[in-house]
């Protein structure tokens, strides 16, 4: 997933995990952050503990998963939109050039 991202234009990414796996403190970045993208096609616990933070402090979470994946039912409890995809890569195309603005309306 983070490979399209790395192209978008005018938005700064913060990839929790990507550079360094091993466990972080991510409760901070998390408070900074205008927005939460959550790639959700599969279940995990250190995801959730960080989608329940965001939540708690009404940071925006943008869910989305591969479109034959069964996702937790309190992903739709949380997040303020969830979108499924076939492509990642045109998900992102599409989803980005249509503004984060429109993204949680």
């Amino acid at each position: 997933m983070y490979k399209p991202l790395h192209g978008i234009q005018n938005i700064d990414f913060y990839f929790l995990h990507a550079e360094n796996p091993e466990a972080t403190n991510t409760r901070h970045i998390i408070e900074n952050v205008d927005y939460v993208l959550a790639e959700v096609s599969y279940p995990s616990t250190g995801q959730g503990i960080e989608l329940a933070w965001a939540y708690d402090i009404a940071v925006p979470i943008i869910g989305i998963h591969k479109s034959d994946a069964v996702i937790s039912s309190s992903l739709k409890l949380i997040c303020a939109k969830i979108y499924a995809y076939e492509d990642i890569r045109e998900f992102v195309l599409e989803f980005f050039a249509s503004g984060l603005q429109t993204v949680t309306d």
